[in-house]
Parts: C-alpha cells; sequence; structure tokens
C-alpha cells in the first residue's frame, strides 16, 4: 500500500468512529484523571480529552484524545467539534507572583476562547473548575461563608492564582449565556487523595511527612477528597443550575488540627511552634529573597505561608441539597493520602525514617 493510500485509509477510520459528544479539558490533571475515569468506569465512551500531552494510560482507557492548547484557538476550535457538552479543567497552579501572566493567559483567556468556540459549535453545557478560593476565605475562623458570600477581592487579589480564577469566573458567566445554554461553576476546597502525580494539591502533605513545616500557621483550611468532587461534577453536569457556584468540602480544621491528625496517621511529631502571623511572613519573605539573591531554591513559599493564616473555610450546603454531594470521612482521604505520597515519593518510606 502506498504511503497516500495509507493515509487516506487512516483519515477513514477516523471519520467512521463515532463523534465524541463530552469534552473534557484538563483531563490528564488530578481532578482531570480522576473525573475521566469515573466517567469509563460508568460506561461512557463518547468522550475527547484535550491535554497539551497524551498519557499512555489515557490512550489506555479507550477514549478520544485531542492534544492541543486550550490558548490556540485553532486548537479549541477542533477540540469542540461536535461536542454537547464541555468539562472546563484546564488550569495551571502556582503560587508564584512572576507566573501571574501565564495563570492568567489559561485561565482567563483560554475560558474565554473555550466559551466562544462553545457556543459557535452548539455546546449546551459546560461545566468549570474553579476553586473555593474565589468566594470563602476569610481573617476571622467564626465565619463559614456559603455561596452568596461577597466576593473577598480585598484578600484574593493578593495572589494571582485565585485573582485568575475570579476573573475566569467573570469571563465564562459573560461569554456562555444566553437561551438554551447552561453554565455551572464548581468551587472545591484543597483537594486530597490518590493520584496527585504533580503534586498541585498535596504538596502540604509531603512537606509534613519531610519534616519541613517548622512551625503551625494561624489560619484553618477545608478539603475534600479528589474522587468526591469528581462524582460532584458528574452530578453538576446532569442537576447544576445556570450560573449558580457550588462549594465544596469535607472538613473545616485549624491547622493545628490538621497537623495534629496528620501526626496520628504518620507517627511524625506535629510543629508546635506557633508565632504570630506578621513574623511568619516576614521571615518567609526575608528567607526566599536571600535564596533568590544567592541564586539558590528558596526552602520557603512566602505565597503559601501568607495564605496560611487566613481561614478557607466553607458551607458547602448548597451542594448537598442540589448535587446530592455526600464526602466520605476526612480521615479516610488524608490516610490515603499519606499512602499514595509514601509510596510514590518517599520510596516507601512511611514516614521519612
Amino acid at each position: 500500500m502506498t504511503p497516500g493510500a495509507a493515509s487516506t485509509k487512516r483519515r477513514a477510520a477516523i471519520e467512521k468512529r463515532p463523534r465524541a459528544a463530552t469534552l473534557v479539558t484538563g483531563g490528564t490533571g488530578f481532578l482531570g484523571s480522576h473525573l475521566v475515569r469515573q466517567l469509563v468506569a460508568d460506561g461512557a465512551r463518547d468522550i475527547r480529552v484535550m491535554a497539551t500531552s497524551i498519557p499512555d494510560w489515557l490512550v489506555d482507557l479507550g477514549v478520544e484524545t485531542f492534544e492541543g492548547s486550550i490558548t490556540k484557538e485553532s486548537d479549541v476550535k477542533h477540540a469542540v467539534e461536535g461536542i454537547k457538552e464541555i468539562y472546563h479543567l484546564a488550569g495551571r497552579v502556582s503560587r508564584e507572583r512572576d507566573d501571574a501572566r501565564a495563570m492568567y493567559k489559561v485561565h482567563v483567556d483560554g475560558t474565554r476562547l473555550l466559551c466562544d468556540a462553545a457556543k459557535a459549535a452548539d455546546v449546551k453545557s459546560i461545566v468549570l473548575a474553579s476553586t473555593s478560593g474565589t468566594i470563602a476565605v476569610t481573617e476571622d475562623g467564626e465565619v463559614v461563608p456559603d455561596e452568596s458570600y461577597p466576593p473577598p477581592l480585598d484578600i484574593i487579589s493578593r495572589w494571582p492564582y485565585y485573582a485568575s480564577k475570579t476573573y475566569q469566573e467573570m469571563a465564562a458567566l459573560e461569554r456562555f449565556n444566553g437561551k438554551g445554554l447552561r453554565l455551572v461553576i464548581m468551587n472545591p476546597s484543597l483537594l486530597l487523595g490518590p493520584g496527585d502525580e504533580r503534586l498541585s494539591s498535596s504538596k502540604i502533605i509531603l512537606d509534613f511527612m519531610a519534616r519541613k513545616i517548622a512551625a503551625v500557621p494561624t489560619g484553618g483550611l477545608s478539603f475534600v477528597d479528589v474522587r468526591d468532587a469528581a462524582k460532584a461534577f458528574r452530578v453538576a453536569m446532569k442537576k447544576g443550575r445556570h450560573g449558580e457556584r457550588y462549594l465544596m468540602g469535607a472538613a473545616n480544621w485549624t491547622f493545628d488540627r490538621f497537623f495534629g491528625r496528620l501526626a496520628r496517621l504518620t507517627k511524625i511529631a506535629a510543629p508546635r511552634i506557633a508565632l504570630p502571623a506578621k513574623v511568619i511572613v516576614t521571615g518567609s519573605r526575608i528567607v526566599d529573597s536571600l535564596f533568590k539573591q544567592w541564586k539558590f531554591a528558596s526552602p520557603v513559599e512566602p505565597g503559601a505561608i501568607e495564605m496560611a493564616q487566613y481561614f478557607w473555610y466553607l458551607n458547602c450546603g448548597k451542594a448537598a441539597r442540589e448535587l446530592a454531594f455526600k464526602p466520605r470521612d476526612p480521615g479516610e482521604t488524608l490516610h490515603e493520602t499519606v499512602t499514595y505520597l509514601r509510596e510514590n515519593f518517599l520510596g516507601g518510606d512511611a514516614f521519612g525514617k
């Protein structure tokens, strides 16, 4: 067979394949990989996954893959062809201010391209992955925000990641709106559980296990199992209301309680020093600045340390009522996160002894 004939045969085979009805962007990330696997496990085969690179495990699932960038207009237009519903999970996680433009490009510019292309392609529904940090962050641990809480722009504007996610939500609501269209925004808290290959969420636990955390932050966090979040996304595609946000979390804990639970799981002593927030933040900035001046990798992340002085608590009652969201016990999530990190990042040495 000549090369030209072989090429024609391949094109014909592709054209005969059933067209995918569901697109997942960012399907190789922490949340995306769980979502895609759950969809396949439930029998879905009409799935197209768009990612910047295609790993072997994704090919092995038997779904249609599309290698491309959410920030490239031609890629986005091709990715949405024949699609009726989209899970938009593509994103970039960084606490570095130097990455602000890159995050804006992915979260805001990419979302605008996707929404415009989706409307043109007659896509009916988009479920957008945002973060609880666009709503639920306060300076007061007694306050537990729900979706009606005013966006704390004065706080989240300090961190490029959360600022870009806020603008992403705005862009999506503006661009994907009109008769017959449905946009649902999902706002999970810190995602934990097994499978975080890039340490996009679970690095704090790995740092604890590696004894890199020297002091207890003064704030508190919320977290949720990534598998429960993925399930909620699937329900949201069927039942989520247009233009609505849904907060998701399994626990609202102080960092003192969080580290205490980790200490019992790992047998590693939790840090006991609790310094004033200003001292911790200022000190981390000085250390970071000195290491960068010396052109060494900094042992601290000032952005992350500053964030830990705030409270990221949330009320997920709306998701429970409308999406039947019922997270598993947070202790189970922590146990499986620790096990995964031990086996994949600590060479099987559970506690770094």
